[in-house]
Formats: structure tokens, C-alpha cells, sequence
């Protein structure tokens, strides 16, 4: 590498933009950055983007999501779906009762389960539907969170608790049921790439006056020079300058996830868009946001193990990988449709107006689900299935696969 073929920039907000952490998260942050540099110092000095998230969300006992600081809800750093209304949960659980039947057994398997909420509203509303799973397996590679899950479950579905089991890797292969995920791929590692007049540059991190530096060099990750030039096939050629993201990991994984299906869906819920609006000539600076203590901003190398780093979902990259994966695809469609598909009106006809307190919650949590300026159609749910032949209802109200 010399200094001709690379440049460096710094993005977003300092630290005392933010909320000042605590002095035991700065001693904590402090011991993730040594590890980070560890690791720089014995790789030449530089990693590519994608490993260091990596190190920041999942290194052992220092990254965000394995070291036990709160993260979920309104004392974390970001609120989910399952955190927001139960109504989440049970609008799923319509559409697995849906393939549950059609099996005629089964199990879910839920990947990155968060607090345990959409797992424990999940077994209560599938109990009242009469269609429990037999086993409820959950794979987690955090163990807070694994405990946090357990406590969630014991709390309001202790009746309930001997049909989960916690994995350690996927489901043996022959898994028939329904596989969910909600926000699991825009935390998965990603990297960076950008197109300047040389072709197309990787991004790296490395440390550089006594911080850590994102800049700019010729690829090393295997497969990411064939995926630009792919993208750019379908997306058209990108403007000098232009600077994105690439999932490599997701393919990977949905690879994985095909070879122990033997029957059963895959629901995937994330924020994100197309193919062809995640590469839009105007979305030149990518998608890359951190959330910490609910602020957002796109400044992924402060505060590492604090704050969580996200890419969003490119849903035609994970279409065309889970039908490379043997699946087929089932249903794409906005998170408001998906839940008015599965019935969300019938279950708000269930409210009392006259419980003024608890409506009014209700009709909040529900505009946070639905309203195009929240959650509604940031969000998107994809399915994708083996063995099974009728079409899904999460997606009967209105599928935009074609927009695949």
C-alpha cells in the first residue's frame, strides 16, 4: 500500500457530540480498541472494514452484542418491533400457524432473538391458536442476551419454558417448521466499497493519531470486486466517488440455512430496500448507521462496543441468494402489509375505545408498526420456503417481489 493509492476520512459525529458514557463504558470501549489494535498489529497494520464490525459487535466478551450492556428498549440504544406491541408478535404467529398446518408438524427456529419478547409473545399467541410448536429452538451468541431471554420467558410464559431449547450452531439438517429473524441481516458484517477513477476501492480500518481511521485501498475480501462489477450489471455503472456496502455474509448463511431445512419457511423482517434503491446514483454515500442511546449517526469507529453498527438489507441480493440456496421465493412485501396481512385489523377490533389508557397505547404502537414515517415501509419482510405450495397470507394483500 502506498500513500498514492489510498485516502482516509473521518464521518459523522465526534464523541462529545453524544452522550458522555459512563466511566466504566469508556474502560470498557478502552479494552475493545486494545483488542482492535492487537489484531491490526498482527495483520500488517489494517483490516477491512467488514472485520472490524465484526470485532465491534461480536468480539468475545468486549463487542456490543456479547459483552451485556442493554441494548434493546427505551433505556438501550434502539427499540424493536417485539419491543413495541405485542400485536408484532401476534400477527406472525398467524402466518406460522398458517405453515404449521400446512406441515402438519413442526418446529420454529428463531435466529438473534433479542430481549426474548417476540419468542415468548410468539408460544403465548401460537397456544391460544392451538398450533404450538413442538420445540422453539433459539440460536443466540450472546449470553446476556441468552439469559435476558430466559428471564422474559420465565416471567410470562413459565408454563411454556420446556419447549425452548438454546443452540449453539443451526438446527440439525431435516428441519421442518418456520426459521424467523427479525433485524438479524443488517447486523451482520458488512463491507464497504467505493469507485473512484482507478476502479473499484475497498474500506479499511486502521489506527492513526491515536484513533481509528476508515480509508480507502485496492480489494483484498475475496468475492468483492466480482460483486461490484456484478452490482453495476444490473444497477448500472457507478460516479466516481460513489461509496456502498455489500453483505457478503448473508449468502453464506442462507447456504447454511437451506442445507438443514428439509420443510418449512424462512420469515426474514429488516429495514432496507431493492437492489435498485440501495444503489441509487443519490444514495451515494451508502447506508451505514449507529445507534447509540437512541441518537443516530454514521461514525462506526467511536465508541466500539457501545454503540451498534448496522448496514441496511439489499432484499434482492437476499432473494437471488436463497434462490442460488435451493429455496424458493415466496413473498416480499412492506412490514404494514405484511401485518394487515396476517390479520392486524381483526386483532384491533379486540380493543375496548372505552379503555381509554390501553387503546390509546395500543393505536400508538400500532402507528409506530404501520406509518410510512416510522416503521411501516422502512421495514420489509421477506419469505423464503422449501416443500411448501400455498401461497403465504403475510403476502396475499400486496407481494412487490416483482420489484425484486
Amino acid at each position: 500500500m502506498s500513500s498514492s493509492q489510498s485516502s482516509s476520512r473521518r464521518v459523522g459525529p465526534s464523541p462529545t457530540e453524544l452522550p458522555e458514557p459512563e466511566s466504566d463504558a469508556r474502560e470498557h470501549s478502552a479494552r475493545l480498541i486494545g483488542f482492535i489494535r492487537d489484531e491490526l498489529a498482527q495483520s500488517g497494520g489494517r483490516m477491512p472494514f467488514d472485520r472490524f464490525m465484526e470485532l465491534a459487535l461480536y468480539a468475545p466478551g468486549l463487542g456490543y452484542y456479547t459483552a451485556g450492556a442493554r441494548k434493546f428498549g427505551e433505556a438501550g440504544d434502539f427499540i424493536t418491533a417485539p419491543e413495541i406491541s405485542p400485536l408484532f408478535a401476534r400477527c406472525l404467529a398467524r402466518q406460522c400457524k398458517q405453515v404449521l398446518e400446512e406441515l402438519g408438524e413442526g418446529d420454529l427456529f428463531e435466529t438473534g432473538a433479542g430481549t426474548g419478547a417476540l419468542a415468548t409473545d410468539l408460544l403465548l399467541e401460537l397456544e391460544a391458536l392451538q398450533k404450538l410448536p413442538e420445540h422453539y429452538f433459539i440460536l443466540e451468541v450472546s449470553p446476556d442476551l441468552q439469559q435476558r431471554q430466559r428471564d422474559t420467558l420465565m416471567s410470562r410464559a413459565a408454563h411454556l419454558i420446556d419447549r425452548v431449547q438454546w443452540l449453539d450452531a443451526m438446527p440439525e439438517p431435516g428441519f421442518v417448521g418456520v426459521v424467523v429473524a427479525n433485524e438479524l441481516l443488517d447486523a451482520m458484517p458488512a463491507s464497504r466499497f467505493r469507485v473512484d477513477e482507478s476502479g473499484v476501492q475497498e474500506g479499511f480500518v486502521r489506527w492513526a493519531d491515536d484513533a481509528l481511521e476508515h480509508y480507502w485501498d485496492e480489494p483484498v475480501t475475496p468475492g468483492l470486486m466480482e460483486a461490484v462489477t456484478a452490482l453495476q450489471e444490473k444497477v448500472g455503472k457507478f460516479a466516481v466517488g460513489y461509496e456502498s456496502e455489500l453483505n457478503l455474509r448473508a449468502a453464506p448463511w442462507l447456504r447454511s440455512l437451506a442445507q438443514r431445512i428439509g420443510r418449512g419457511v424462512v420469515v426474514l423482517v429488516d429495514y432496507g430496500y431493492p437492489g435498485s434503491e440501495y444503489y441509487h446514483p443519490q444514495r451515494n454515500m451508502g447506508t451505514l448507521m449507529c445507534y447509540y442511546r437512541h441518537r443516530a449517526h454514521d461514525n462506526a469507529l467511536i465508541l466500539p462496543g457501545l454503540q451498534d453498527i448496522t448496514a441496511h438489507v439489499d432484499f434482492s441480493a437476499v432473494a437471488r441468494a436463497g434462490l442460488d440456496a435451493g429455496f424458493i421465493l415466496k413473498g416480499y412485501t412492506t412490514q404494514t402489509h405484511f401485518l394487515l396481512g396476517c390479520g392486524l385489523d381483526s386483532l384491533l377490533t379486540t380493543s375496548d375505545p372505552n379503555d381509554i389508557k390501553n387503546h390509546m397505547t395500543l393505536m400508538q404502537a400500532v402507528k409506530r408498526l404501520t406509518m410510512p414515517t416510522e416503521m411501516g415501509e422502512r421495514f420489509k419482510a421477506i419469505a423464503l420456503s422449501k416443500g411448501i405450495a400455498s401461497p403465504l397470507i403475510g403476502f396475499g394483500l400486496r407481494d412487490l417481489s416483482g420489484r425484486l
